[in-house]
């Protein structure tokens, strides 16, 4: 006795296959083969337990982005990103946690929105406000952590 059940779920297997194709080929005529690779395989994303310092901020687009900071001797031993937003807001939040990993606090500091889209070889005009959302995002950690570091309070928020 044969599962027809099975025949129909490789179809759908092979269907979901060739439409993922489809839209890579789609995407990769606007994204460069670096922000395609952070949209679909993102470094660093998801919660850091007992970071440092975190921040969450909402871009003008909608899309919310928290990035924590694990800090050791003033360097960024680990950085990590969450967001709700679209590819490129993942792949901007990917970059910035990558860019700013094994940097002082002071060199992250220097992490900017133009850094960010060239460590994806660019996006597109329509979408560059994901890597200010990224970069004020870092920025506002950066800040939490020298807010706690001087003594302004373990509950520092920017």
């Amino acid at each position: 006795m044969t599962n027809k059940g099975s025949g129909m779920s490789e179809d759908i297997d092979r269907l979901a296959k060739e439409l993922q194709a489809a839209v890579i080929e789609d995407a990769g005529e606007i994204y460069s083969k670096k922000a395609l690779r952070a949209m679909m395989e993102p470094e660093n994303m998801g919660e850091m337990e007992a970071a440092d310092a975190d921040a969450l901020t909402k871009g003008i687009c909608g899309d919310r982005m928290r990035i924590y900071l694990k800090i050791e001797n003033d360097r960024i031993e680990r950085a990590a990103f969450l967001s709700d937003g679209c590819g490129t807001s993942i792949a901007c939040g990917s970059m910035a946690t990558r860019l700013a990993t094994g940097k002082t606090v002071r060199e992250a500091m220097g992490i900017s929105p133009a850094e960010i889209l060239d460590g994806l070889d660019g996006l597109p005009d329509s979408h560059i406000h994901c890597s200010i959302l990224a970069s004020i995002t870092l920025q506002k950690a950066i800040a939490q952590y020298l807010l706690k570091k001087e003594g302004m309070g373990e509950d520092a928020r920017i």
